[in-house]
């Protein structure tokens, strides 16, 4: 069994925004409103945080890398929405605190801190892509609007993000009210397999690591085709396999598989079938490049290593120690306990744990340079 095509056969979900805001209120409650991290996972409602791990769990539980099957692949991306929605329901709180508000890797420069390599990474994209002041931009994807908020500070733009998350968009809304640029962000809830918005109705689209959660590649680049005006511009920070991945290499797989299950990915695919996705979506590819491939002295994931070596400064101490060995072991027991003392609910363990495979796969994945979560592409839309 292969990773899927280009455009596998795909199932799209009905979407539902009325029960999707009804479960939301049930799991967070006003926990959107908290400060983030341990804060706001200690507001969940127990028995709706039961329901989205058994939801979300069903798909890897007893599923080993040596006895996937396609059928278990198509599983997950008939439901690749619920999937997704039930992951950031159950992660985003520990990526709050563990990473910040924006969930990306970046690269690293010598003496610079974590959050200024991340801000540059976003703005380099939007450098790339040449985003002017005041054009209405849309954010495929986009988390709790960290990136957007940093793209819009950095260029003027007017942004309008997409996401599937009713929670991930409370918290989007909240921090662009205490930044003071709720004029120029708005969040949307929807599918980005079908999205609701005009044709042609976006000078830009981007996509900061998110696209990787749809279950065909053509098939979301083809919505954002959809959307951009005529000689629009999109631009992707793709996460793939590199075409050094071997699918019958059952450590390549153990690889994969771990990254899909601590990210909510339901099909992820090679560099080459991602070039192929976005030229058969139509668009003219101007631009593309595997950044985790330069030569950098200082390697994309180390942070997910809790390598002290690369530390640049002392204010990025605490983000670092929260990746080590003994950093996550700490939160392990400190959520375990919490758990236990029915402060935390359930579930959130089985949820760190997971993220933690997902770190030492990522830094596996990284090192074998089987996997780049930085392949840029910029594309455009014909005029005509």
């Amino acid at each position: 069994m292969a990773p899927s095509a280009i455009s596998p056969s795909v199932s799209l979900e009905q979407e539902d925004h009325a029960r999707d805001a009804a479960f939301n209120k049930a799991l967070h409650g006003k926990s959107s409103e908290a400060q983030g991290g341990l804060m706001a996972m200690r507001q969940k409602d127990r028995s709706a945080q039961k329901a989205a791990v058994d939801e979300y769990f069903k798909h890897w539980d007893n599923k080993a890398a040596k006895e996937e099957t396609e059928e278990i692949r198509k599983a997950r991306r008939d439901e690749y929405a619920t999937l997704t929605r039930h992951y950031y329901n159950l992660a985003t709180d520990l990526y709050e605190y563990g990473w910040g508000t924006s969930f990306h890797f970046c690269r690293y420069a010598y003496g610079e801190s974590f959050y200024k390599a991340i801000a540059r990474h976003e703005h380099y994209l939007a450098l790339k892509m040449g985003i002017q002041e005041n054009w209405r931009v849309l954010d495929v994807g986009c988390g709790v609007g960290g990136p957007a908020r940093e793209i819009i500070k950095f260029t003027g733009a007017n942004v309008v993000g997409l996401n599937n998350n009713d929670y991930q968009i409370e918290r989007s809304l909240k921090y662009a009210k205490k930044e003071g640029i709720a004029d120029k962000w708005s969040a949307v809830k929807g599918d980005f397999m079908q999205m609701s918005f005009p044709e042609n109705s976006f000078d830009a689209v981007y996509a900061i690591e998110a696209t990787v959660h749809a279950p065909s590649l053509q098939g979301v680049y083809e919505q954002i085709y959809k959307v951009l005006k005529p000689g629009g511009v999109f631009g992707v920070y793709e996460w793939l396999m590199t075409d050094k991945y071997d699918n019958n290499n059952p450590e390549h797989r153990e690889i994969r598989l771990g990254i899909e299950q601590g990210d909510g990915i339901s099909n992820m695919v090679t560099v080459s079938e991602g070039l192929a996705a976005i030229k058969a979506a139509g668009f003219e590819l101007e631009y593309h490049e595997d950044l985790a491939d330069r030569p950098d002295p200082i390697p994309w994931y180390w942070p997910l290593a809790g390598d002290w070596r690369y530390l640049a400064t002392l204010g990025d101490v605490f983000t670092i120690a929260r990746m080590t060995w003994w950093g996550r072991g700490l939160i392990h027991r400190f959520i375990g306990l919490g758990e236990t003392l029915k402060v935390m609910p359930h579930g959130t363990q089985k949820t760190a744990d997971s993220l933690a495979l997902a770190a030492d796969c990522l830094v596996a994945g990284g090192k074998q340079k089987l996997f780049t979560p930085m392949y840029l592409m910029v594309a455009r839309k014909p005029k005509a």
